[in-house]
């Protein structure tokens, strides 16, 4: 009997990985019901705007739990209010951009973005026209560095690129870091987009932290959620790499790498 070769263990490994996403996405959904008294316990700091945009195909629903957690821990935030996301039709980033400008105008403040999927690659994208209004990007499992698939790229950026006819290259490299403090949040266990087109250089302002929920349970799994929290909680001005937490065994729930 022949032993599969390296690419199609590979491929097995990634279509595993797509066909459990919603399973694993009701694990998050179920520890964070459970984590929630410990989740009360996360840095809180300077109320400011925040806005959330939600990933590829998804609408505001979908970043319901995120708005909701971060309200209450006194931040003003708001979704993006444009229906489900189709990808960068020419209403959609101009109906971004006027939000942000709104928004920021509104607190008289810079705004913080929170982006799930494309809705980080939508909010790198501003940070890079508009870094005046911006405060801090913060991406959960965005794929912004996908300058090629890895073999097919994972089926989200495969899509995404295909929907936008992009010419596939055969690398994929970190990003280079933002005008405003940005942090990347991926996980090796992501079943839609490769982990690795989710990375960017990591510098004085910008860093990459690993989680272990799926790509559709990014915007419920309690780590996720913990490190949202602490990056707000950064001092404008002062903004410092994330450190895991060790208190109460949440340490438990960030990989090492």
């Amino acid at each position: 009997m022949s032993t599969p070769s390296a690419p199609a263990r590979g491929e097995r490994a990634d279509a595993l990985l797509a066909l459990t996403e919603p399973a694993r996405a009701l694990v998050s959904a179920g520890a964070l019901a459970a984590g929630y008294p410990l989740l009360r316990l996360a840095p809180r700091g300077e109320p400011h705007p925040v806005v959330v945009l939600p990933g590829w195909l998804a609408s505001d629903v979908s970043t319901r739990t995120i708005r909701r957690w971060l309200g209450g821990l006194g931040y003003p935030t708001v979704g993006w209010d444009l229906g489900r996301n189709h990808g960068p039709r020419p209403e959609v980033v101009e109906g971004i951009r006027t939000l942000l400008a709104r928004t920021a105008d509104q607190h008289g403040a810079p705004v913080s973005i929170v982006g799930q999927s494309l809705g980080g690659i939508f909010g790198r994208r501003l940070a890079e026209r508009s870094p005046e209004l911006l405060r801090q990007v913060v991406s959960l499992g965005s794929p912004f560095a996908a300058v090629a698939p890895r073999r097919n790229g994972g089926s989200g950026v495969r899509m995404y690129q295909e929907y936008r006819k992009l010419r596939a290259v055969e690398s994929v490299r970190p990003a280079p870091p933002l005008p405003v403090p940005s942090t990347s949040v991926y996980s090796r266990w992501d079943g839609v987009v490769d982990w690795r087109t989710c990375l960017q250089e990591e510098g004085p302002r910008s860093e990459n932290i690993a989680v272990h929920a799926s790509h559709l349970g990014m915007g419920l799994d309690p780590a996720v959620l913990w490190i949202v929290a602490d990056r707000l909680a950064q001092p404008r001005g002062a903004w410092r790499p994330f450190q895991r937490p060790t208190r109460f065994g949440l340490r438990a729930l960030f990989p090492a790498d």
